[in-house]
């Protein structure tokens, strides 16, 4: 018995390539942007300096980003239609969701402010927002890996070993003693486009395997 009336096939897969259209867009805008920041760092710079108040790229990065938001949102209606019976993919779908509602919230309305440090109030409500995103996405990719029946199973399986990896080696190489609010390492650019393109990856392989 669905749960939901059905989707028109052509419908369902334009809902479905949106998933692909935002990991193109969210990592295309992040290196355009960076490459014409004056004396950007992609190595030692937080991707969220990109979309700060005050900068020169925010014009351009904060509506780019709210666009991908929205197509992520249309990729989890997508893909909560795609398995109607698969309590794995809806809650994939919610999950995808809650990543691109607070990662839209926090770029829009409490982004990175860069003169402020990072445990400060006005930065405070960022990486909260921020921190959401990236548990949403990383609960995500843990329920596809009983979602899928096929090879993205052990690929999603392996992106989880990979996140946990990436996330220990950030907390022991930062400046902060484990302290969430605390100032980012010299390698804050690798470490988080390392995360932010994997996570895009990823996005756009489920999307290929929904098609």
């Amino acid at each position: 018995m669905h749960l939901l009336p059905e989707m028109p096939n052509s419908l369902q897969r334009i809902l479905i390539l949106c998933g692909i259209l935002s990991g193109v867009l969210l990592a295309t805008t992040d290196l355009v942007a960076g490459l014409l920041k004056p004396g950007y760092r992609f190595d030692s710079q937080s991707a969220s300096v990109l979309s700060a108040p005050g900068t020169s790229t925010r014009p351009y990065v904060l509506p780019l980003n709210l666009l991908s938001g929205l197509l992520v949102l249309a990729f989890a209606v997508g893909v909560w239609w795609s398995n109607d019976q698969n309590w794995a993919f809806k809650a994939v779908a919610i999950l995808l969701a809650g990543n691109a509602l607070f990662q839209m919230v926090s770029v829009a309305f409490f982004p990175m402010v860069l003169e402020e440090p990072m445990d400060s109030p006005a930065n405070r409500l960022n990486v909260i927002l921020m921190f959401l995103s990236v548990l949403c996405f990383f609960l995500a990719i843990c329920f596809a890996i009983f979602a899928n029946q096929n090879w993205f199973r052990y690929f999603s399986l392996g992106e989880v070993l990979f996140f946990v990896g990436l996330t220990i080696f950030g907390l022991a190489t930062a400046k902060s003693d484990f302290t969430v609010f605390g100032p980012h390492s010299e390698m804050v650019g690798i470490q988080e486009r390392t995360m932010i393109y994997s996570w895009q990856i990823w996005l756009i392989l489920q999307a290929i395997t929904l098609l």
